[in-house]
């Protein structure tokens, strides 16, 4: 990343409290993969439609998550196997600014993610009464929920001087369990978020200039699968090959 420092300097800064008004909990979710190779001339493209988020001074964020699954991992098979209505739980923590959060993911139909979430005061190994509460009332199930892989990664956002967009790009991703670590390479894994799809945005442009179409890649999926966990895998064969792909060409 040192070659992008420079680039990332000529962003205009804007800080969590100015981006309170792009918070986006219920919206249209649109992933692009590719390799970190990309970077430089993109970012060049995009510096004068987008502010970049500093936290404390800096431009990059560490993050690390803990997700939590049912003990026959029935939120990974929901997704495998394409369900429309499908939850994810998880703890983040932002690495350095003492903030930590319990949050649902929901895919709600119509192509719309919503998001609910608590602060907590740290990462549980283990759900407390409150906290089960509250993802009983977000997903609308009782289920019995264990920890199943940590990740890790580093997170640049950027907001839209002009529209209501936010948009995330994520390197140097890892997955961790009690039995191994792997890391997913030199691969960016970015999330526009918009409150309706709208395919004038600046990036969508700019990556339909570069021929990088929407790919859907769920993290904890994907981790789950580099971990080699026992699971079924056939659903995601084609992101699996496009990652290594986009590896081998790096």
């Amino acid at each position: 990343m040192t070659d992008l420092n420079g680039i990332l300097q000529r962003f205009e800064p804007i800080s969590l409290t100015e981006m309170d008004s792009v918070k986006l909990q219920n919206r249209v979710d649109t992933k692009y993969v590719f390799a970190t190779c990309t970077l430089p001339g993109l970012l060049e493209a995009m510096a004068h439609d987008y502010r970049l988020l500093h936290v404390n001074g800096s431009s990059g964020s560490a993050y690390r998550s803990l997700y939590f699954d049912t003990p026959e991992l029935q939120h990974f098979r929901d997704h495998h196997n394409r369900r429309t209505f499908r939850s994810k739980v998880r703890f983040r923590e932002y690495i350095g600014s003492d903030l930590v959060f319990l949050e649902v993911k929901r895919k709600t139909g119509g192509g719309r993610t919503d998001k609910a979430r608590i602060r907590v005061g740290s990462i549980p190994e283990q759900l407390s009464a409150e906290q089960l509460a509250f993802i009983h009332k977000a997903t609308g199930k009782q289920e019995e929920l264990v920890p199943s892989l940590w990740n890790h990664f580093t997170r640049y956002t950027f907001v839209n001087r002009h529209t209501p967009e936010r948009l995330t790009m994520d390197i140097g991703l890892s997955f961790t369990d009690p039995q191994a670590k792997r890391q997913l390479g030199d691969i960016v894994v970015a999330e526009l978020k918009q409150e309706r799809a709208d395919r004038s945005s600046p990036f969508v442009k700019l990556m339909r200039e570069r021929g990088i179409r929407p790919a859907g890649m769920s993290k904890y999926c994907v981790g789950m699968l580099l971990l080699e966990r026992p699971v079924k895998h056939n659903a995601f064969k084609e992101v699996l090959l496009k990652l290594q792909r986009l590896r081998n060409a790096a």
